[in-house]
């Protein structure tokens, strides 16, 4: 690997730790599994993440956009990819030329795919959405056995996969999340009933998979688990899982400032006494949040960020790491010494979730792979 110290921050991705996420999913679960990649691989970088959960044994990858999907077959991805939402109707003759099935939930759409399979000389493969209780994208699920009857009907479609969504299974509170399983579960019951039913049924997204065996059918969909991230504060990860990602920085600079000396903008930070003050290269640009209370490890000791977070830079107070000294490494997410700051310990800070945290570091961060 490169000499980290050329970047002013970067993130280190452990490849081998998606691949045994993947496959300690797949113990728990014993169906096969869709690999969510979108949003760049939750900011972990779509391509290399999707290469690493092949490895793994995942059978699909799922995205949020059809560009994210031709990203992927760009990279060399193979494997059957799922647009978890919308498709422009611009995209459909090369979401079917490049096998890429697309989800629906309107008539209009099934019919203007229709037209563009049949230009194309090939079937597109489509997943009815069905909306249970999220409230977003899906048909409602009381209209969803009729919707299900148009596919069948319509030329150049092949009704692939049905699925829906679930908007609260990493609570503890289960009533909502059965709520929306028994509406499934309804539906797919007309449809088999009368014949229908398409190859692919799916619904638990990482929580459900961990939590709701009833819900896997015969695909399941997981995202954040794949990187090692908890699902919720209420659905942690079982023994066997772990961060794939860190974030890492350096000093730039060390000094010791006087008493009543203002730090960053605004001098909203004002030193108390002397005071060994260090400078990282990391900011808001980077996505690394303007919040108060940020926390970095340094030597292994937790030390707080004071001042304003600028958009390239941050200052850290380092009286209890007396023998810190610029260009030492820094950790903003990931362990040093038998210390660690994980993403939920930022999101914690930062009033979000640990999806954000890894979605939200910036383009300009360089990801470096670490293979095995």
């Amino acid at each position: 690997m490169q000499n980290n110290k050329v970047f002013s921050n970067w993130v280190e991705i452990e490849l081998s730790a998606i691949e045994d996420n993947i496959r300690a999913m797949r113990r728990i679960c014993e169906v096969p599994i869709m690999a969510v990649v979108k949003a760049n691989g939750y900011g972990h970088g779509a391509i290399s993440v999707a290469r690493a959960a092949t490895q793994g044994g995942a059978a699909w990858f799922g995205v949020a956009r059809i560009e994210e999907a031709l990203e992927l077959r760009r990279g060399g991805i193979e494997s059957p990819i799922l647009v978890l939402g919308f498709t422009s109707p611009g995209s459909y003759i090369e979401a079917v030329t490049q096998r890429i099935s697309m989800s629906v939930w309107t008539r209009d759409q099934i019919k203007e795919i229709s037209i563009a399979a049949l230009q194309a000389g090939l079937p597109a493969h489509i997943h009815l959405k069905v909306d249970t209780g999220m409230s977003r994208l899906g048909v409602p699920s009381h209209e969803a056995y009729q919707l299900a009857k148009v596919i069948q009907r319509i030329e150049g479609v092949f009704f692939e996969g049905i699925f829906t969504h679930f908007a609260r299974a990493d609570e503890i509170d289960r009533y909502y999340t059965d709520l929306q399983e028994q509406r499934f579960q309804k539906v797919i019951d007309q449809i088999k009933a009368t014949g229908l039913e398409p190859p692919l049924v799916h619904a638990a997204n990482s929580a459900a998979t961990l939590v709701r065996p009833s819900s896997r059918f015969n695909l399941v969909r997981t995202g954040i688990a794949i990187y090692g991230l908890n699902p919720s504060k209420e659905c942690k990860l079982p023994p066997g899982f772990r961060p794939s990602l860190a974030w890492k920085s350096i000093l730039t600079q060390v000094k010791v400032l006087p008493p009543c000396t203002g730090v960053s903008y605004g001098s909203e930070y004002i030193t108390k006494s002397r005071e060994r003050i260090g400078t990282v290269p990391v900011g808001y640009a980077d996505g690394f949040r303007r919040v108060q209370g940020n926390k970095i490890l340094v030597h292994g000791i937790r030390v707080p960020v004071v001042g304003r977070v600028c958009m390239d830079q941050i200052s850290v107070q380092l009286d209890s790491v007396p023998e810190a000294e610029a260009g030492d490494e820094v950790i903003l997410v990931g362990k040093q010494g038998e210390s660690r700051i994980t993403a939920d310990d930022l999101a914690e800070c930062w009033g979000t979730v640990n999806y954000e945290v890894v979605c939200g570091i910036g383009s300009r961060v360089p990801r470096l792979y670490i293979e095995g």
